[in-house]
């Protein structure tokens, strides 16, 4: 197994061509992959205006709201409210998405991956003080929202992760926890 720390206090903040917010990059791949050339990318956006989201051709997303009030999103026309924390959301990267703040800044985790590609990405957020199993995979992100947790060995606080490769781990977290199973495509 392969279990590699990923601190939040090194992510660097890239603003948005927009200047509705900035975004930190968890982890990509292929390592180091700018936007047109990751297979999937994990970051956390801080959403800091009205207006709207970045399109990424090809691209699906799952969005998870990990502070603020939330957002009225508008997606490929359609209304979607984002009002309740740690609930994943999916919808197409590159339908035109337009977003109003419902109280002030919200924190987002996304993650994002080309549709059709090499995976499959799925996100479920935990919280348990019972051990909780996560299956191996070739590559499984597990990243703090709240509180603390620990896995492979590793006590991670708030937005710090570890990305984990080919073998089982438990985790125990005293807040939400995002696990990010990065499943190859059948």
């Amino acid at each position: 197994m392969t279990v590699r720390p990923l601190p939040a206090a090194e992510r660097v903040a890239v603003p948005w061509k927009n200047g509705g917010g900035v975004t930190r990059e968890i982890a990509a791949w292929p390592e180091g992959a700018d936007m047109a050339g990751f297979v999937w990318r994990v970051s956390l956006a801080e959403v800091a205006a009205d207006g709207p989201f970045s399109a990424f051709a090809e691209v699906d997303r799952i969005l998870t709201m990990v502070e603020g009030e939330g957002m009225d999103l508008t997606v490929g026309g359609e209304a979607r409210r984002v009002d309740t924390r740690f609930v994943p959301q999916g919808f197409p990267g590159d339908l035109p998405t337009d977003c109003r703040l419902l109280g002030g800044p919200v924190v987002n985790l996304n993650v994002m991956w080309r549709r059709g590609g090499e995976v499959a990405p799925s996100v479920t957020v935990a919280q348990s003080r019972r051990p909780i199993a996560v299956p191996a995979g070739p590559a499984v992100l597990v990243v703090a929202l709240d509180g603390t947790a620990e896995v492979a060995g590793h006590t991670i606080g708030r937005y710090d992760a570890v990305l984990l490769t080919d073998e089982d781990a438990v985790l125990h977290a005293t807040g939400r926890t995002a696990v990010i199973a990065l499943t190859p495509r059948d």
